[in-house]
């Protein structure tokens, strides 16, 4: 790992998305430029790559909770009726109305982690969700009693993808998507303690992903305005036809990953005076 002296959790998220994506992850994770990944064990390359993350060493590994991307593990006639999830928006408009069938999401929190338990013969370091959906209304509380009932309290952190509104402001990256999704993460922090888990404090990483934007700027940014326990998320991913159909990021995924890569990366780093640890300490 990177060493110096303040401490930070660089998480590439989706893991297990395409081959192209987990590849790129990998690669990363094997020279040290992440120090945590969070996977979606509902799609199929989490089972077929999950041992080699799993051989990368001191890496933090997470369940990303994935609710909009692709189909569930199992039948979801209300959220998936074609087996497809229904996408962000609707499941957005139903959390916030109330009219989530949680018996049904649920089931498929149980069935991500049981997945993630089935690949590697453990539970994850940590959770968070694609796009957020762990924090929203109601599936926050499902996926809270979902953990307690499993003794994982204490033993396993949620991502908080919130932060102080001062040091979003003051990074000016995607300041509007970080404020926004502070907002529906509100008393999620609270909740989790309340249920015996700790979270992390300070998030960054929120991207326009915008190609036309100098990536060493905007990762200065992330590591600036650091809260005592922090996450930065990143995005870092080769595209293939996969990808392509699944998601609308593609090309700023391969910037990421070239950049992470990159000797420019190793000196912002340096200059930044970070560590970059599996877990917020």
């Amino acid at each position: 790992m990177l060493s110096s002296t303040r401490r930070v959790v660089l998480c590439a998220d989706d893991f297990g998305l395409t081959e192209g994506v987990s590849r790129a992850i990998l690669d990363l994770a094997r020279a040290g430029r992440i120090s945590a990944t969070s996977a979606m064990t509902s799609r199929p390359w989490w089972p077929r790559l999950a041992s080699e993350l799993a051989a990368c060493g001191d890496i933090g590994i997470g369940l990303h909770l994935n609710l909009t991307a692709g189909g569930p593990l199992g039948a979801m006639p209300e959220h998936a009726p074609q087996g497809s999830f229904m996408g962000l928006a609707p499941l957005l408009r139903g959390a916030l109305l109330g009219r989530l069938q949680l018996q049904e999401i649920r089931a498929e929190i149980e069935r991500q982690l049981s997945a993630f338990e089935a690949a590697l013969g453990r539970p994850p370091d940590f959770v968070d969700g694609h796009q957020h959906v762990h924090v929203l209304p109601g599936i926050r509380r499902q996926l809270l009693a979902t953990l307690q009932d499993r003794g994982l309290g204490g033993r396993v952190w949620l991502r908080d993808p919130s932060d102080r509104s001062t040091a979003i402001l003051s990074r000016g990256v995607a300041a509007t998507k970080a404020l926004t999704v502070k907002a529906m993460a509100a008393g999620f922090a609270r909740s989790a303690g309340r249920a015996g888990f700790s979270v992390n404090q300070g998030f960054s990483g929120f991207s326009p992903f915008d190609t036309g934007r100098d990536l060493a700027t905007d990762f200065a940014g992330f590591l600036t305005q650091l809260g005592p326990q922090p996450v930065v998320m990143c995005h870092p991913g080769r595209v293939d036809a996969e990808l392509r159909e699944l998601d609308p990021v593609l090309e700023p995924r391969e910037r990421e990953y070239a950049f992470l890569s990159s000797g420019q990366f190793l000196d912002l780093v340096r200059a930044s005076g970070v560590s970059l640890v599996a877990r917020p300490c």
